[in-house]
């Protein structure tokens, strides 16, 4: 047992003044490549992470939710499943109350429940700590009350609770690769028929993820404007999403769409190729190209969808220029700030995380933080 369920469990015995029946786990992610594409239908390629939401719980009698968050200094909340469940004015507490209210949207019957959550997804990086947090309340509420669904359902319905309860529009990738992640390999996903490829991440390369500390905000933000920029280029050609528009068929038609537009477009159409590539790229260890998909992916991100910041734009290049051609390195995430990624080879790794940090606080006086990471199972039980 980590330190991480370790405190759970002893939270909720000190809040709750009882054990917790069950204890569930549920990872953050990060994306190898394929960023924005997933609401578009297109392809992700994500790995579950060696850091996760970990909720201890258990059953109440009567229909009362009662949730505290040792992340936020033991703040309580508390609902009734048996009335109509409204918007909290703590911001963590809607992740929960819009899952539970999803689930029984749904149909699902669900009744009172004490939870204890923690987690050591770091927040506000782009490593998915809120789909985290809501596919483990999915999973805990599925395995307090026996509930016949399976972890890709609970993925919708964990979207689903941050697109119409929480309010941001994110696509099905971070609750998918929570829910279905398998240890030592990426996913690729299929964000149309939610199938999943997995594809093992070769032993001599490190996950490697450099947080900026540059904390980003996507609720409100520039990340639904995307969206409805993609929307708009679908529309203009006549597709459901631009999954289903060919680079031949873009290019043939890009001068007639607005210049935004168009580069929005250009960005997803051209990374759903690169997300595919980068499967067969991993499978044949062809670095080379590993590192030039993932360098077209950054520079996609930076000039067509107009996401990056300096700070990360900074350590992509000084990444880059220390790996060359023996891995890869681009941002991850939505967007303005948070984190890269890096797949690193493990000899390089100290040095890599050496030079990029200190020529990053020489050129910001920001220091950065650095995780190692392994790719990780998805959400389970991992006590009761």
């Amino acid at each position: 047992m980590n330190e991480l369920t370790k405190k759970t469990r002893k939270t909720f015995k000190n809040i709750f003044e009882t054990e917790a029946s069950h204890v569930i786990r549920a990872p953050g992610r990060v994306n190898l490549i394929g960023e924005h594409t997933d609401y578009n239908d297109g392809f992700v390629f994500p790995a579950a992470l060696n850091f996760a939401t970990v909720i201890a719980a258990r059953k109440r009698d009567d229909a009362i939710v009662k949730v505290v968050s040792l992340d936020y200094g033991n703040e309580i909340d508390e609902f009734d499943t048996t009335k109509k469940i409204t918007y909290s004015e703590k911001p963590w507490a809607n992740y929960v109350r819009g899952t539970v209210k999803t689930l029984i949207d749904n149909g699902f019957e669900v009744g009172g429940a004490e939870l204890a959550i923690s987690g050591d997804v770091p927040q506000g990086a782009g490593l998915s700590s809120s789909a985290s947090l809501e596919v483990a309340v999915g999973y805990t509420f599925k395995t307090l009350f026996t509930l016949e669904v399976t972890n890709k359902k609970i993925a919708l319905m964990g979207q689903e609770a941050e697109n119409r309860f929480v309010g941001c529009n994110c696509g099905i990738m971070d609750q998918l690769i929570s829910a279905c992640g398998v240890k030592g390999k990426a996913l690729l996903i299929d964000c149309r028929t939610l199938d999943c490829e997995p594809c093992e991440v070769p032993a001599d390369l490190s996950i490697v993820i450099i947080n900026s500390n540059m904390k980003r905000e996507l609720v409100g933000s520039e990340y639904n404007t995307r969206r409805e920029s993609c929307e708009e280029a679908a529309a203009f050609f006549g597709v459901k999403a631009l999954r289903d528009v060919s680079i031949a068929q873009l290019e043939e038609k890009l001068n007639a769409l607005p210049d935004v537009i168009g580069r929005r477009a250009r960005h997803i159409v051209t990374e759903n190729q690169r997300t595919l590539d980068m499967g067969k790229a991993l499978n044949q260890k062809d670095y080379a190209h590993i590192s030039r998909l993932m360098a077209g992916s950054h520079a996609s991100m930076k000039d067509d969808f107009e996401i990056t910041i300096p700070e990360i734009d900074f350590l992509v290049n000084t990444g880059s220029q220390v790996l060359g051609e023996k891995g890869g390195i681009r941002m991850t995430g939505g967007g303005f700030g948070g984190c890269v990624v890096a797949l690193v080879p493990n000899e390089m790794v100290d040095t890599f995380t050496n030079v990029v940090c200190k020529k990053y606080v020489e050129k910001t006086k920001i220091t950065a933080t650095v995780y190692v990471c392994k790719a990780s199972a998805g959400v389970e039980v991992v006590q009761g």
